[in-house]
């Protein structure tokens, strides 16, 4: 179920005359995202969030094409991690609920902030 904040975007797939899909919460934030980043896509590195491969099984469950591009990482633990980039072209028609984006990471090192009470 659908909470009172959660973003809601309906949105038209493919240009004039396609597939009309709304999607919500974590999914349309996902869609979002894609949107605004264009062809340069994005990567769960630059964009943290929880489940990023479901977000994007979501979206593609609902016919928007999603390309999955693995690029290498450096560091203490290093492999691939995905570049996720829309292929299909979006029309948002409505967007409702909230719009924020989760925090930003705190950079590596930084203290945490501990509240009691909150």
């Amino acid at each position: 179920m659908r909470g009172a904040q959660s973003l809601l975007i309906r949105a038209q797939l493919g240009g004039e005359g396609g597939k009309v899909i709304t999607v919500n919460g974590r999914a349309a934030w996902a869609l979002d995202q894609l949107h605004k980043a264009g062809d340069r896509g994005l990567t769960p590195v630059s964009h943290p969030a929880p489940r990023w491969s479901h977000y994007v099984w979501l979206l593609r469950a609902e016919g928007v094409v999603i390309e999955t591009v693995d690029e290498p990482h450096a560091g203490a633990f290093a492999g691939t991690h995905a570049r996720y980039i829309l292929r299909t072209p979006v029309v948002v028609l409505e967007r409702s609920g909230a719009t924020a984006p989760p925090p930003a990471p705190l950079p590596a090192g930084a203290p945490l902030e501990y509240r009691r009470g909150a």
